[in-house]
């Protein structure tokens, strides 16, 4: 059970950063399917490395070094994984008005205007957000926005279906169903951070929700579902919504 379960994690690791997962490890489509539980988790790994780069950066330079610093940290450890998908979404919703041709947008690699003036965007929001924190509790902001926020997108892969039938997309469906236990074990996991900012915090989850709850509406209305892209936009739109909640506490 243990060894299954650490098999799990480990596909996590691989499927969403580029961290060193051992060399050994077996992979298969079941397990791929089944490593979505630990997607907040992984959440955790990405947000410890960003907290423990800021916490070193800001012994030595000013806040907003240190938040870049950091911001750079989690974009390395995954491979810009979500914010490429979150620049593709832009890109089809954005420059498509058809299903199929929303689909085609997304598939291309090439980035275009509406996903560079999006990720900048998206980018300057989550900057401007982190430098009104106190950076005492930034480290703890950073681990649980990066939980929270893959929970949000876990969420989608229970709430709607997988709308590619090709499978040609750059980021395939990690799984196209959790179980209830799955799903459990992944809220678990996703809202345990927030005892890091103590029990007040536990509101941040209402406009988190609700926002991934319109996100959810707007694919449904535009694609009849998710993407892999969806997943990633998703997860930023609900790591900035997190920090800007914070921020009007």
């Amino acid at each position: 059970m243990f060894k299954r379960e650490t098999i799990l994690f480990f596909t996590a690791m691989m499927f969403f950063t580029r961290l060193p997962v051992p060399k050994n490890l077996p992979f298969s489509q079941e397990y791929l399917n089944r490593a979505a539980r630990y997607f907040p988790l992984v959440g955790v790994v990405v947000g410890g490395i960003g907290a423990a780069i800021f916490w070193l950066a800001n012994l030595i330079f000013p806040p907003a070094i240190a938040i870049l610093l950091n911001m750079a940290a989690t974009i390395v450890a995954t491979g810009a994984f979500h914010e490429d998908g979150f620049a593709d979404v832009c890109d089809g919703f954005g420059g498509g008005y058809t299903k199929a041709r929303v689909l085609e947008i997304m598939k291309d690699s090439r980035l275009g205007t509406f996903g560079t003036v999006g990720l900048v965007l998206m980018l300057s929001l989550k900057f401007a957000a982190l430098m009104q924190m106190d950076a005492a509790h930034l480290p703890w902001v950073l681990i649980a926005g990066h939980s929270l926020s893959r929970l949000a997108a876990t969420a989608l892969i229970v709430a709607l279906k997988y709308v590619r039938d090709d499978l040609t997309s750059k980021a395939k469906p990690l799984a196209v169903k959790l179980s209830a236990g799955e799903m459990a074990l992944a809220t678990i996991f996703g809202l345990a951070p927030l005892a890091l900012l103590g029990w007040g915090a536990l509101w941040t989850i209402i406009p988190m929700a609700a926002v991934t709850a319109l996100a959810a509406a707007y694919f449904v209305r535009r694609i009849g579902g998710y993407t892999g892209d969806c997943l990633g936009a998703t997860q930023q739109l609900a790591e900035v919504t997190f920090y800007l909640t914070l921020v009007i506490r």
